[in-house]
């Protein structure tokens, strides 16, 4: 007797089928609402740096290494030419102005030397005989006149004496007036030897004047020669360190030649180095400081080279009050220089989500500080400590400013 079996539901039949659309349909709705939905991301609380956003005074400034260099550094020239005889001073030996620092020795030098001399000697002599004989022709017209006036007064004595015999009627009129034409030819022969004395002694002092002069010339000419003597003698033009010295004996040397420098160690500057991006806003007279010890330096720029080399242009800033106690030569420094004044500004810390966000957003924390979400801000200025906010947060929101190379692109973040 066969048994009547019962219908399977429609549903055992498709089992398989209906399994799998559904598993499907559930994928679907899942990657649907992880592309709807922001993402979340577990954080460690102590892989990130958190800090609240203030309002307080912002300095901008910009950090640069600086090297220490000294106040001035003179170049070392030979003022003339020749052999160098003898080496005084070693590199590195500290030097007052006036120091020998090397001997150099020229025969040809002394030899020229030797007939400007000479020459000068000759000049004298010859200088010497112009004036003995202006002051031999000045005492012979002296004494012409002198004997003009001399005959001029007997002369006169005698016209009166002519005069007083012609009136008694012992001397004729005749007599008299040759004797009248004789005494106006010596009153006439008197002032030309008188105006002869008066133009020989303006001639004779021009000419003493012009002898003089040209003593003079020769004298300096006769100095300046002798003291290229002294110039053989390379001396240190101010106190400080030989920094470097690179002749031998026995070597030549030209005039005007570079020997070596001395450093000038009296006070010291700090040579820094920046990007262009600065190069308008660095001026000479901006305050600047460097740490040491927690200790404040103070520092002003002094001078900036506005050539640009490499992206980089140079400036030097001096100390405006005591320099580090432990300063030295080549030593490094961290230098802030000031770019203005502190002004009150919504400020957060540097980190490294400047770099990965490109300061365009950042995770602010929630009342709560358990989740944090992605918020757009707007940055201003900088420096290498601080950001000032133009837009975005809020005095005392809390923000993650650190740690970002491990977070991805996560909207929102679980904090743990």
């Amino acid at each position: 007797m066969d048994i009547q079996l019962k219908p399977q539901p429609w549903y055992r039949k498709h089992f398989i089928h209906i399994l799998t659309a559904t598993a499907f349909a559930a994928c679907a709705v899942w990657l649907i609402w992880l592309a709807v939905s922001p993402p979340l991301r577990q954080l460690d609380a102590g892989a990130c740096q958190i800090a609240e956003a203030a309002e307080m005074p912002m300095q901008e400034y910009v950090d640069v290494e600086g090297v220490v260099q000294p106040i001035q550094t003179v170049r070392l020239n030979a003022l003339e030419g020749g052999f160098v005889e003898r080496i005084v001073a070693e590199e590195g030996a500290m030097l007052q102005a006036g120091d020998t620092i090397l001997v150099l020795s020229n025969p040809e030098l002394l030899r020229t030397i030797g007939e400007e001399q000479a020459e000068w000697e000759r000049l004298q002599l010859n200088y010497r005989e112009q004036e003995i004989e202006m002051e031999q022709r000045s005492l012979t017209l002296r004494q012409q006149a002198l004997e003009a006036d001399h005959q001029l007064t007997a002369l006169e004595k005698t016209l009166r004496q002519s005069r007083e015999e012609c009136r008694m009627g012992i001397k004729s009129k005749a007599e008299l007036e040759v004797m009248e034409e004789e005494y106006a030819y010596q009153c006439k022969r008197a002032a030309l030897q008188r105006q002869s004395l008066r133009h020989d002694s303006a001639v004779t002092r021009l000419k003493r004047e012009v002898v003089a002069n040209s003593r003079m010339a020769s004298e300096r000419k006769m100095l300046r020669s002798e003291s290229r003597i002294g110039r053989l003698v390379v001396r240190a033009t101010v106190a400080g360190q030989l920094s470097f010295l690179h002749v031998a004996l026995g070597q030549q040397v030209g005039a005007g030649e570079s020997l070596g420098e001395i450093k000038v160690l009296s006070d010291y500057k700090v040579h820094a180095s920046l990007t262009e991006y600065y190069i308008d806003r660095i001026t000479t007279g901006l305050p600047a400081h460097v740490l040491e010890e927690d200790e404040q330096f103070p520092l002003r720029i002094s001078k900036v080279v506005p050539e640009v080399k490499d992206r980089t242009f140079d400036c030097d800033l001096v100390f405006t009050s005591a320099a580090p106690p432990h300063i030295r030569l080549g030593k490094s420094y961290r230098v802030q220089i000031a770019l203005g004044r502190p002004e009150k500004a919504l400020v957060i810390p540097r980190g490294d989500f400047l770099q990965l966000t490109g300061g365009r957003w950042i995770y602010r924390l929630a009342p709560d500080g358990r989740t944090a979400r992605k918020v757009q801000i707007e940055l201003g200025r900088q420096n290498p400590r601080q950001c000032e906010v133009v837009s975005g947060l809020q005095p005392g929101d809390r923000v993650i400013v650190s740690g970002y190379e491990k977070l991805g692109k996560a909207e929102e973040l679980r904090i743990e």
